[in-house]
């Protein structure tokens, strides 16, 4: 039931400065460059309102005067608007039944998305719903499993391992497009809507989903759509999804779960098996290939997608730690063993980089600011701001929202003041 307690302050913030899909603006973890940022933390952030949440892992999310909230009501996967200055509800809509598994809450774990008058869910079971945004009407619908032959992502057997939990990654929108890891294994492992009807632009690969959205990136001057599958990364054509290369990646779980960074022509991706990866994407004329260029296992990362600031990369190590890793060689800059509270479960931080410095929610509720800095983990300041959770804050102006709590009984939506 994670949900989506946006941004705007009690009053309207720019569109530039909104916090509307997963990893925020750019999808990357990255506050706009116009975006005013943080040089230190109050040790005591004062809580600006919270509500009540249901069950879920969904993130928040915001955009204009909206927060939208997709979490568990009334047994049902439900996504509501609230009012970004007083978490009042505007509308709410049922998008699915929940799911449940043996190792999370009974709710969504997919973070909607928000573009304008538009808002974009998907539930657990592979519900695809279009609604307007400003008052939750249904514009058009899908579903993976009925429409395009996808496995249920719940089902025991559906990937290599265990049972899986459910469909995770959020969709992406594109320019008029909205790309999707569908997982159909009949030609519709990614699907490219037209974002206004839902009419299907292109389909390509057969991959079972994992947990990872897609991202857009030019690399050597070609937009493609970077997708990490159940099978590993692929490079898809960003106009006709042909795919142009492929790197497999086998794990037993398939818990292939952080959201690929791309720098430059290099594309890193992790699993806590098969570790932090670096690939190289290589174009000789219309040909081209990608291969392993490097691999850390020391600095594996298993399911929070970590952020890259000038050449490096910030996320949580295998160790529990807070690992700084060059893109380029995979090499282990420093690693920061007393980074998360020692109550915590210490396996999951949301990061959001703010220009020099990087901004991390971990799974203990405490908030640290530290530099982006490759030589020395250098904090700037760290504060308590909630209990556990498994949630990427959004960041507007100064407030961060996120979920307080991951019981069964839900939690509570927070918008916290940062300065």
């Amino acid at each position: 039931m994670l949900l989506l307690l946006g941004s705007l302050l009690a009053f309207a913030t720019v569109a530039g400065q909104d916090w509307p899909r997963w990893r925020g603006p750019r999808n990357d973890g990255h506050l706009p460059p116009d975006a005013p940022s943080l040089s230190s933390i109050p040790s005591e952030p004062k809580v600006v309102w919270s509500v009540a949440a249901g069950e879920g892992l969904s993130s928040p999310v915001v955009a204009a005067d909206t927060v939208l909230a997709f979490d568990n009501q009334g047994g049902k996967e439900t996504l509501r608007a609230l009012h970004a200055g007083s978490g009042i509800q505007k509308w709410a809509a049922a998008i699915d039944e929940p799911f449940s598994d043996t190792q999370g809450p009974t709710g969504p774990r997919n973070t909607p998305v928000i573009d304008g008058d538009r808002v974009y869910a998907v539930s657990c079971r592979g519900e695809l719903q279009c609604r307007k945004f400003s008052d939750g009407s249904l514009l058009w619908r899908t579903h993976f499993v009925q429409d395009f032959e996808a496995v249920f992502m719940g089902e025991r057997g559906s990937a290599p391992g265990a049972t899986r939990h459910g469909n995770n990654a959020s969709p992406l929108v594109d320019g008029p497009h909205l790309l999707v890891c569908v997982g159909g294994t009949n030609g519709a492992g990614v699907v490219c809507f037209d974002k206004t009807d839902g009419k299907v632009v292109w389909k390509s690969t057969s991959d079972q989903a994992a947990y990872a959205p897609p991202v857009v990136a030019t690399l050597h001057g070609q937009p493609q759509v970077v997708c990490y599958t159940a099978a590993g990364v692929v490079g898809l054509h960003r106009s006709t999804g042909e795919v142009l290369w492929r790197v497999p990646v086998k794990t037993s779980f398939a818990r292939h779960v952080t959201t690929p960074i791309v720098e430059k022509d290099f594309v890193v991706v992790s699993s806590h098996e098969a570790g932090l990866l670096g690939i190289a994407v290589v174009r000789n004329g219309d040909a081209w290939s990608a291969d392993i260029r490097w691999k850390n296992k020391n600095a594996a990362i298993n399911y929070a997608s970590p952020v890259a600031v000038g050449g490096y990369l910030y996320g949580v190590g295998p160790a529990k730690d807070l690992v700084c890793v060059e893109l380029q060689d995979g090499t282990l800059r420093w690693s920061q063993k007393d980074a998360f509270s020692t109550s915590a479960g210490k396996s999951y931080a949301g990061f959001i980089a703010m220009g020099e410095r990087v901004l991390m929610l971990t799974d203990g509720g405490e908030v640290r600011l530290f530099a982006a800095n490759a030589q020395a983990y250098r904090e700037s300041g760290r504060a308590q701001v909630c209990g556990a959770n498994w949630c990427n804050p959004a960041y507007v102006d100064g407030i961060l929202y996120l979920r307080d709590g991951l019981t069964a009984s839900g939690g509570t939506w927070k918008a916290v003041a940062l300065k």
